[in-house]
């Protein structure tokens, strides 16, 4: 791989190890998939002996890991992020979180003191007073009671207070028919955004989170199962950085390529090996940036000890909710040259009805009976 640099790098690689499994190169159908087959292959080497804590997960960039963090959560596998923030821990996916558990909740009282202080000139003692007020007849639940007789709130807070009934409206949906849970998602998404703006420098790096929050929704068929899966800490506990782990815990470590300079495990899984994310679409603007990326390829393939995995989705979801379903393909990093891949055992996506794909084949038909069908 460096050989191929316009200037070339004079470096002679050895191993102090003989033998030893050749690097994977996993092609994956989508990030579900990906994450899908890293806590597998994570899960696989921990039974062979190699504590979670001498594997690692690499990224080019924090927000790269989160579908996998949702995925390593509703696993219960321990997890420590160094280089970004941990995504379930972050203070605006637990404000999303909150609308919609006391959707699936109305009794959620943590949930309610969360949503409520996001409306402008509402505190502590005010969401409090709100509670009450919410809870005042125990034969209306408080979401019901809000939507139809809201109580009276700071005159700051009025113009908040009615976007947000509207958001939960459209999340209840009306006669029976609940949206899916990812278009809820969006819907609390675009009420939470110009509050965002008004609290967070950094809006538009946490929206592009919610927005990957939604894609990771797409894959429930139910509100209950995906806040059942993404555990909300009460706001006492709410922190935006992950914390050190304790001396006596064995934790899987999720990384990111410049956090991981220097250091080696001896499980490595690389994320998103793919162009776009690496090298990244934001830093190819100059041969220099370039080069900068292929470095920093070449620290994720030498920090492996002994078994290394790369893993590059093919598609990539922009909604994954019907009736849209955008998503694009992505090509292989152009680093990966065919004389890289020469030395890389590859596996192919899962197939309909295969391990790790819970997807079932169609039945075979033919075609014109098929077009015969339409007409009934």
């Amino acid at each position: 791989m460096l050989r191929a640099a316009p200037k070339g790098w004079d470096k002679t690689l050895w191993s102090a190890e003989a033998g030893g499994p050749r690097p994977k190169l996993h092609t994956c159908t989508d990030e579900a998939e990906q994450s899908d087959r890293v806590c597998e292959a994570v899960l696989e080497r921990r039974e062979q002996g190699v504590a979670l804590r001498q594997q690692a997960v690499l990224f080019r960039t924090g927000h790269h890991s989160d579908h996998l963090e949702v995925e390593l959560s509703r696993r219960n596998i321990p997890f420590v992020k160094f280089g970004g923030l941990r995504f379930l821990e972050a203070a605006h996916i637990k404000d999303l979180l909150a609308m919609l558990r006391l959707l699936e909740n109305p009794d959620d009282e943590v949930a309610w003191f969360r949503a409520l202080q996001l409306l402008e000139g509402v505190g502590p003692a005010t969401a409090r007073r709100v509670q009450r007020a919410l809870r005042a007849d125990p034969a209306i639940d408080s979401l019901r009671r809000l939507l139809d007789e809201p109580p009276p709130v700071p005159p700051a807070a009025g113009e908040d207070l009615e976007a947000f009934r509207a958001a939960l409206t459209d999340c209840v949906g009306q006669g029976g028919s609940t949206p899916p849970v990812s278009v809820q998602v969006e819907r609390l998404r675009r009420f939470y955004e110009p509050l965002c703006a008004r609290v967070h420098d950094d809006a538009a790096v946490r929206l592009r989170d919610l927005e990957q929050l939604g894609l990771v929704a797409a894959g429930y068929g139910s509100r209950a199962r995906f806040v059942a899966d993404l555990v909300l800490d009460p706001p006492t506990s709410t922190a935006d950085l992950a914390g050190p782990p304790l001396v006596d815990e064995d934790f899987l470590v999720l990384s990111t390529l410049h956090s991981a300079k220097g250091l080696e495990w001896d499980a490595v899984y690389l994320l998103h090996a793919v162009d776009g994310m690496l090298p990244s679409d934001l830093a190819c603007g100059t041969a220099e940036e370039l080069e900068e990326e292929r470095r920093l390829l070449y620290v994720a393939l030498t920090r492996a000890r002994r078994d290394l995995h790369l893993f590059a989705p093919l598609r990539y979801y922009h909604q994954r909710y019907r009736p849209r379903d955008q998503h694009g393909y992505a090509q292989l990093s152009r680093f990966l040259t065919r004389e890289v891949q020469a030395r890389l055992d590859r596996t192919a996506p899962a197939g309909p009805g295969e391990e790790g794909d819970d997807r079932t084949s169609p039945a075979p038909a033919a075609v014109g009976d098929f077009l015969e069908n339409l007409w009934r």
